[in-house]
């Protein structure tokens, strides 16, 4: 049963069996196949397929759709009708395709009739398709036919090439023997050349061997002359061209010829330098015995003499110029030389300016015996003057310089210190010793021998040495003035009459205040006068600001052993080393204070306690703020040995108990012990002066606030004493006590002790307070000094205070009539 489908009769989906349509089911399941597809698709192509075709099912066929595509449309998974699908003109292009094939007249009605034109169709298909397919074959045919005629003419040109390379390998190998017989030719003709030029020379240095031997032996040869200097330079690469072929024939002969022209070559320079510089040395020694050694005309001529005669014997030998290389033979005979010039050279300089040199060190100590400062800066200038000149001097005779000429200056400039150092070790002035300090370290090291060390190397090492003495001898005497001059200082009366001359100082101060301030006046009054004649009544000047300085801040009127320790810790500060002067700075600073001590001890004994107390704060005052500016630690470290245990281990020993103990072979073996137990112990021990300092003036302050305290209101602290002595015993369980029946704290004897205590403040205060003034004449360190005091005071009065109002009615305090805070403070501040 066939179904029909606008005119055309579709096969039932069953008939699909047949062969070729099988085969082309076949090859189109070839495209998907799970193994070697030929169309494989990714994943992501087939899921774009998929959802293509879910998005359109039914869409209908394009009009434009050619007729040979149409035929496609008859498959048996078409599962809809042409009707609904094709468009209204199929059947037009249908006929047309019938009308192609010659059918346009038959109608299909049937299966069998389908099928029929089915296979007519089919066989049409397959014969038009074998039509390309023969056409292609005839052209490759055609084309193989063609491709083996030219692979005939091909194989023909490679037999003529094969020729035409047989002939030119032929003739290449012909040609390249002849190249190669005449480059072997040429190789052996300039290895001839060179074998013979290589003769020639190596034969160069033994026939100028000969010449140079000729040359030396000969009468007018002249060491000064040019021609000498190259004649020794050939004769140099003789000698290492020799040295360095040992394999040569009679090699050692022709060595031992050029050691000979050397030794001739180095005798006749030694020679010729040696004569110049005697010459020299001779003519400078028998000149005027009239001109002194040591004029400034006989060290010109010294000078100028031997410049004249540098350009002749400045080292026209080159041996400068080749000392520092390794030293070949040759050099090594050079270098031995040159050291002999040097020799030479030095000793002459020396026999001439020794002598001269001693001489004007003794006119120098001659002219300044009694001032040791220009003795020494003019010796050093002297001997500065000298190291430079003869350093220029060497440097006109030789490039290169020598450690020997430094040697020679060194034993120069040590004829001054010989002479300097007896006078410098019987200074016993510090300031001259430290004046000397300040020359050697600043003038001449450090302002000299800096800016020109290589010239003054040896002099440095001579005041080095010089400075050593200086210093060495500074510290000795520093020593000794701290014995003897701070420590050891016996006051005169002047020295402790305290505070009479502060006192007048004082009145001298005022009295020229005053007499300024008069002056200031009657020059005011004279001018407005002349500005205004009919003005007889003048205003009210305001005088001019006047600083006031403190007697005791005077230079002048300080203690003596505290000006005396600072002008020494000034002088000391810049000449010696800083370990050094921490060690003598603490020295001096400890037999200051002593010093300082013992004269507030004798000043408190003739005087009052309080100027005692007073003298000895201003002066540590002093004494701590002038060292500040020392840029140093006031600190030294002291070592001791601790023989405590030593001692009580020697006891043990000692011990008839621990005598059987001293043969155990144990840890118990008493001498084992006594070597364990017994050994020293070493303890190191900081002194810092700063903090000694310190601690003496707080010590001294405290001193003074208690002291003051206690002068001030003595009585009611014993009164306070009392009471608290009492209440402690109340408070240990004792018997019950009231205050106002003690005979002591009658509110009578109360009153008279608050009046007395007030009135000793009245009186007593304004003397302190004027003492403060006259000795420390600074308000801050006034108030500083005084605060503790007041408050003392307040403190004292506070507390009575409580225990009045706590023991006594209030009839009892209008008798005993305690001034309030208010009136103490007042009193304080009025006194103040």
């Amino acid at each position: 049963t066939a179904e029909r489908a606008g005119g055309v009769l579709l096969p039932p989906r069953r008939h699909c069996g047949l062969p070729g349509r099988r085969m082309a089911t076949e090859r189109l399941s070839w495209w998907e196949r799970p193994e070697r597809p030929l169309a494989p698709l990714s994943e992501r192509q087939r899921d774009s397929v998929l959802e293509l075709r879910a998005a359109s099912p039914g869409l209908p066929l394009p009009p434009e759709l050619p007729i040979e595509d149409l035929n496609s449309l008859v498959q048996p998974s078409l599962t809809v009708t042409l009707t609904a699908t094709l468009p209204e003109s199929t059947e037009n292009i249908l006929l047309k395709g019938f009308s192609s094939f010659g059918m346009e007249n038959e109608r299909i009605e049937t299966a069998q009739q389908f099928f029929s034109w089915f296979d007519q169709l089919h066989t049409q298909m397959d014969q038009d398709e074998e039509t390309k397919y023969r056409l292609a074959r005839a052209a490759y045919a055609g084309f193989e036919e063609q491709c083996d005629a030219i692979l005939n003419d091909v194989n023909c040109a490679l037999q003529h090439l094969k020729s035409l390379q047989e002939q030119y390998l032929f003739v290449s190998t012909k040609t390249g023997t002849l190249h190669e017989a005449c480059e072997q030719l040429l190789k052996e003709q300039s290895e001839l050349v060179d074998l013979a030029e290589n003769i020639h020379q190596k034969l160069s240095y033994f026939i100028e061997l000969e010449n140079i031997n000729t040359k030396l032996n000969s009468p007018t040869l002249s060491v000064s002359s040019e021609s000498f200097i190259s004649m020794l330079n050939k004769l140099d690469d003789c000698i290492a061209y020799v040295s360095s072929h040992p394999n040569f024939r009679d090699c050692a002969v022709y060595l031992a010829k050029c050691n000979q022209c050397l030794s001739k070559a180095v005798h006749l320079m030694k020679a010729y330098a040696v004569n110049t510089l005697q010459n020299l040395t001779n003519q400078l020694m028998k000149r005027d015995p009239l001109l002194a050694p040591n004029s400034d005309n006989a060290f010109t001529l010294f000078y100028l003499k031997f410049r004249a005669a540098a350009p002749k014997v400045r080292f026209r030998f080159s041996l400068n110029c080749i000392i520092f290389l390794p030293p070949p033979p040759p050099l090594s005979r050079y270098r031995q030389l040159l050291s002999e010039i040097h020799h030479c050279y030095l000793n002459q300089r020396e026999h001439l300016l020794g002598p001269s040199i001693t001489s004007t060190v003794t006119e120098l100590t001659n002219r300044n015996n009694r001032d040791h400062c220009a003795l020494v800066r003019s010796g050093c200038a002297f001997m500065v003057h000298v190291c430079q000149d003869e350093h220029q001097l060497f440097d006109e005779f030789f490039t290169k310089p020598t450690p020997k000429l430094d040697e020679l200056l060194e034993k120069l400039c040590l004829s001054l210190y010989d002479v300097l150092r007896p006078l410098i070790i019987h200074v016993i002035h510090l300031e001259t010793l430290s004046e000397l300090c300040g020359i050697l370290k600043n003038e001449m090291l450090e302002d000299h021998v800096q800016n020109n060390v290589k010239q003054l190397g040896a002099f440095a090492a001579g005041v080095k040495q010089m400075l050593e003495d200086v210093q060495e001898r500074l510290v000795y005497r520093t020593h000794i003035y701290i014995q003897t001059d701070i420590l050891g200082y016996k006051p005169a009366p002047g020295d402790l009459a305290y505070p009479a001359k502060l006192e007048m100082m004082e009145q001298i101060a005022q009295s020229l205040k005053e007499e300024e301030k008069k002056s200031h006046a009657e020059a005011s009054s004279t001018a407005a006068k002349q500005e205004d004649p009919d003005s007889y009544t003048l205003g009210p000047c305001s005088p001019r600001a006047h600083n006031s300085v403190s007697p005791a801040d005077l230079h002048g009127m300080w203690y003596p052993t505290v000006r005396r320790t600072l002008v020494c810790l000034s002088k000391l500060y810049r000449c010696i080393d800083g370990t050094v002067f921490q060690g003598l700075s603490q020295e001096a600073l400890s037999a200051c204070i002593q010093s300082l001590l013992a004269a507030a001890d004798s000043i408190a004994k003739s005087k009052t306690q309080i100027d005692g107390q007073l003298f000895l704060i201003k002066h540590l005052l002093i004494l701590r703020e002038q060292i500040a500016p020392f840029h140093t630690e006031f600190t030294i470290k002291e070592i001791s040995l601790d023989l405590k245990k030593t001692r009580d281990a020697a006891f043990k020993i000692l011990n008839p108990m621990t005598v059987p103990h001293f043969f155990r072979l144990s840890s118990n073996n008493a001498i084992i012990q006594f070597l364990l137990e017994g050994t020293p112990e070493i303890r190191e021990h900081y002194i810092n002066s700063k903090k000694d300092v310190d601690r003496h003036l707080k010590l001294a302050c405290e001193q003074f606030i208690q002291q003051q305290t206690q002068q001030l209101v003595e009585p009611l602290q014993e009164f306070l004493s009392k009471v608290s002595a009492l209440t402690a015993v109340a408070s240990q369980r004792g018997p019950k006590y009231n205050l106002s029946q003690q005979p002591w704290a009658q509110p009578a004897k109360i009153n008279d002790l608050v009046s007395s205590t007030y009135k000793r403040i009245k009186t007593k205060l304004p003397p302190t307070l004027q003492s403060l003034s006259l000795y420390l004449s600074n308000k801050d360190t006034e108030f500083i000094l005084f605060k503790p005091v007041r408050n003392n005071i307040q403190q004292a009065f506070q507390k009575l205070h409580a225990v009045l109002k706590e023991e006594f009615s209030s009839e009892d305090l209008q008798i005993i009539a305690c001034p309030s805070m208010e009136q103490v403070n007042l009193l304080l501040s009025v006194t103040k």
